[in-house]
């Protein structure tokens, strides 16, 4: 399994700001992308820092979603006023989730 990291920043989320509000939106674009195992979204609410990993079957697809997946990236950046700091890529060497 292979992860795409990417970073944004943006202003400070209040406390009671919701953070699902334009989740299904994004799970819709990217949902039916060959290869596509998952998606996070993680944010620090007080610096306005946010980072999505997206996780895929294989490097290969992996990079074959690479131009769907930056007008997703800019397409939500500009809608939640962010800015796009950094793309990076990794092999997964191993994950848990409890049940």
């Amino acid at each position: 399994m292979f992860a795409r990291l990417s970073t944004y920043q943006g202003s400070p989320v209040p406390a009671g700001g919701d953070l699902t509000a334009s989740s299904e939106a994004v799970v819709r674009q990217v949902q039916d992308v060959p290869g596509f195992r998952g998606v996070y979204y993680l944010v620090d609410r007080a610096t306005g820092e946010a980072k999505s990993l997206t996780l895929w079957e294989d490097e290969r697809a992996m990079d074959d979603s690479e131009e769907q997946a930056a007008r997703i990236r800019e397409e939500t950046a500009q809608r939640e006023g962010q800015r796009i700091v950094s793309v990076e890529h990794f092999e997964v060497g191993f994950s848990h989730l409890q049940p």
